[in-house]
């Protein structure tokens, strides 16, 4: 892989992997739109790494209290941390499930720049919605059962690439009643199984194939995919309450419109 290439990949990676706007459609549209060669999948487990490790390092305070807490909830404590934890952890089912039973489609049929349009723009248009008439009014150790499920249902929907999982679990969390920012708090949260879940089978899949690829490569894309993760969290949370969704609906619809012109 070129330099440009690694750099440009790990970019978008580590900044689409947060904000509603779909990382994996990103990282499927950049090859179609440059003509580079397929990145492979040591560069996708990579760059996940680097995700993974922005967000459990920006993290890391609530999630040793919440590990705890958990730890303690199997003694018949319960507390805040220790139910956010499970929140998590049960969150996390309903991908898991759609990702092993749904694999082959979601990796043959659902991967055309016309799906990735489609769901670019449906799901903007959601999360539009969502913004405009959610109450706002809770805190993520507000939820309940049902609501974490119904969050979690939601983020099966993101194995279509151009729903944006972030996306689609901040739309969700809205409608439920979450504040802006504790609806993308539980959205970050929620992407630590799953990033490390998908970069476990894409681990496995790797060691599976007969190529092996230099490292630097891989290294530079979790170094640039993790600081640009990182900062993205941070100015995320800190922008989110004054600018609102409607940057990130606007993106989407452009984006949507743009590739509908181009692929039709």
């Amino acid at each position: 892989m070129e330099i440009l290439q690694v750099v440009i990949l790990a970019l978008v990676q580590g900044l689409t992997e947060f904000l509603p706007i779909s990382s994996s459609a990103h990282l499927i549209l950049v090859p179609v739109l440059t003509d580079w060669p397929d990145q492979g999948l040591a560069f996708d487990v990579a760059v996940h790494a680097g995700t993974l490790t922005a967000v459990v390092l920006y993290f890391r305070k609530e999630l040793a209290r919440m590990f705890v807490d958990w730890l303690a909830s199997f003694k018949g404590r319960s507390t805040p941390d220790g139910r956010l934890a499970w929140a998590v952890l049960i969150g996390t089912i309903p991908v898991g499930i759609a990702g092993l039973v749904f694999k082959d489609l979601i990796e043959t049929q659902l991967r055309s720049p016309m799906v990735i349009a489609v769901a670019t723009i449906v799901f903007g248009l959601l999360l539009w919605f969502a913004d405009r008439t959610g109450k706002r009014s809770k805190s993520e150790y507000g939820l309940l059962l049902c609501d974490v499920l119904t969050i979690g249902l939601a983020q099966a929907l993101a194995l279509i690439p151009g729903t944006s999982r972030s996306g689609i679990t901040i739309t969700a969390a809205l409608m439920l009643g979450l504040k802006r920012e504790a609806a993308a708090r539980f959205s970050f949260l929620l992407s630590i199984p799953v990033i490390f879940l998908a970069g476990s089978f894409e681990t496995m899949e790797y060691l599976g194939a007969a190529s092996i690829q230099d490292a630097q490569p891989l290294l530079l894309g979790a170094f640039i995919s993790a600081i640009s993760a990182y900062a993205c969290i941070h100015y995320f949370l800190k922008l989110l309450d004054r600018i609102g969704m409607m940057p990130f609906v606007a993106y989407r619809l452009v984006l949507g419109v743009v590739l509908v012109a181009l692929f039709i």
